[in-house]
């Protein structure tokens, strides 16, 4: 894991609240998945960052000096964004549908829908690894929609002001080779792969960190994480590398399957959202729409994760008054 600007928010975050737990509220995270952050915070940088007692959190000296060059990064990055942006031509046709995604499985399903639905419209499209930069894009007014995908309850983008929709929440599953013996089971117990190493595709969210503090609760610290793109999973899962976390809806795969993990320890919401004031936003409610049926057409070609849905109603589309 290289540091990122994420990480130095975290460590701003809990220098500014000046304490674990009123940061954790801050950042919409749970307590013990922020400590977990930051103790590999912590191990990247070679030292402890904070000192921590009852009466809270105060930066060492290691800490003071990544404060320091953080409120200077932070910025100038937020400025170069928008002076970016602001460069470029906004010209665009009337009738448009400029959609952004992180990665999730209703991208194409949408993409059918809008142009079957409005056969003249300009419908495109721009992904990226972080859901942060595509909302940014939405408030600049170079992305109508953005599609992105949050761990738990954790909120989603939150410094541009756009409004937000729940289209889905889903488990995690995990995918393994068919011939593995937990594929004869109904469910697996996270416990039970205590041994393995593990492979997921990057984010800009904390399912890491949740992720680590779900085996915890497991009773085990997990081994080796590999952040790779999905053929990369992929790979690593068919030859028995690594056990790869996945999402219930994963394209079926010769040889591989998409198993669920017993009591669902990890949840995932699949967000939308736009600009309140936009002109995007009269059309808001109908690409909610599409991308709730893309979404519940993707999960109806997943065999396994539609026999689970049933016994499990608080997962799948969720109705459309559900407002972030």
């Amino acid at each position: 894991m290289k540091l990122e600007l994420r990480h130095l928010r975290v460590v701003c975050a809990i220098a500014e609240a000046g304490s674990l737990s009123k940061a954790s509220s801050l950042l919409g995270l749970a307590q013990p998945a922020l400590t977990a952050q930051l103790h590999r915070i912590e191990a990247l940088l070679g030292g402890k960052l904070f000192e921590r007692d009852h009466k809270g959190a105060r930066p060492t000296a290691l800490g003071e000096l990544v404060l320091e060059r953080a409120r200077v990064l932070l910025p100038a990055f937020s400025r170069l964004q928008e002076d970016a942006l602001r460069l470029v031509d906004d010209t665009v046709p009337a009738d448009r549908y400029r959609v952004g995604a992180v990665n999730g499985p209703m991208l194409g399903g949408l993409v059918h829908r809008l142009t079957e639905a409005h056969p003249g419209a300009h419908v495109s499209t721009q992904v990226a690894w972080s859901g942060q930069e595509l909302s940014a894009m939405v408030a600049a007014g170079r992305l109508d929609y953005v599609l992105v995908g949050v761990c738990g309850d954790a909120p989603p983008p939150s410094e541009h002001g756009l409004t937000w929709h729940v289209i889905a929440v889903e488990p995690v599953f995990v995918l393994m080779p068919e011939d593995h013996p937990f594929t004869l089971l109904e469910e697996v117990e996270l416990a039970a792969l205590r041994d393995t190493q593990w492979a997921v595709v990057p984010g800009d969210g904390c399912f890491g960190d949740c992720f680590v503090a779900a085996c915890s609760r497991a009773g085990f610290t997990p081994r080796t994480m590999y952040e790779v793109d999905i053929n990369s999973c992929i790979d690593l899962a068919s030859s028995g590398d690594a056990v790869a976390l996945c999402q219930p809806t994963f394209r079926r795969t010769p040889g591989l399957v998409a198993m669920p993990l017993a009591g669902a320890p990890l949840r995932w919401r699949h967000l939308i959202g736009w600009d309140p004031e936009g002109p995007a936003a009269a059309f808001g409610p109908q690409v909610l729409r599409y991308a709730a049926e893309a979404y519940r057409e993707t999960a109806e070609r997943s065999p396994r994760y539609s026999g689970w849905l049933p016994g499990h109603p608080e997962y799948g589309v969720v109705p459309h008054r559900a407002l972030v």
